[in-house]
């Protein structure tokens, strides 16, 4: 059975690559284009892994997803990587670390993210 992952991002052409690139993998991919429509498919789907973004319906959207996801006891356990290009957007001098209260997540990722790195990211963290 193919890992599932979840992609919580509004940028279509940017799903839509992540799409393809773990799709020839063999991954089974599943997106939101939003935090409440994804935390609904996590809920319902349990994927083994989240790809977030941070800028969506907000500027910080995907950091209150991540903690409401860890929150569930049921999803608390399914790694969340971001991948966002938060940095470079609101031009912040310094970068995001995995925290186990403010961003609970396994790691972060800046956009564009490079296909040889998401997957190894990917891979890495669905075998913890």
């Amino acid at each position: 059975m193919a890992n599932k992952v979840l992609v919580i991002d509004d940028d279509n052409e940017f799903v839509e690559a992540m799409t393809n690139v773990l799709d020839a993998k063999g991954y089974e991919v599943d997106s939101a284009p939003n935090g409440k429509v994804g935390i609904a498919k996590a809920k319902e789907r349990k994927p083994d892994i989240i790809l977030l973004d941070v800028m969506m319906t907000t500027k910080s959207e995907g950091f209150d997803v991540a903690r409401e996801l860890n929150k569930d006891k049921k999803l608390k356990d399914v790694p969340i990587i971001m991948i966002t290009g938060v940095r470079k957007e609101m031009k912040l001098p310094f970068g995001f670390e995995p925290d186990e209260a403010w961003l609970p997540v396994k790691g972060v990722l800046e956009k564009p993210v490079r296909p040889d790195v998401l997957l190894k990211t990917v891979e890495e963290n669905i075998k913890k």
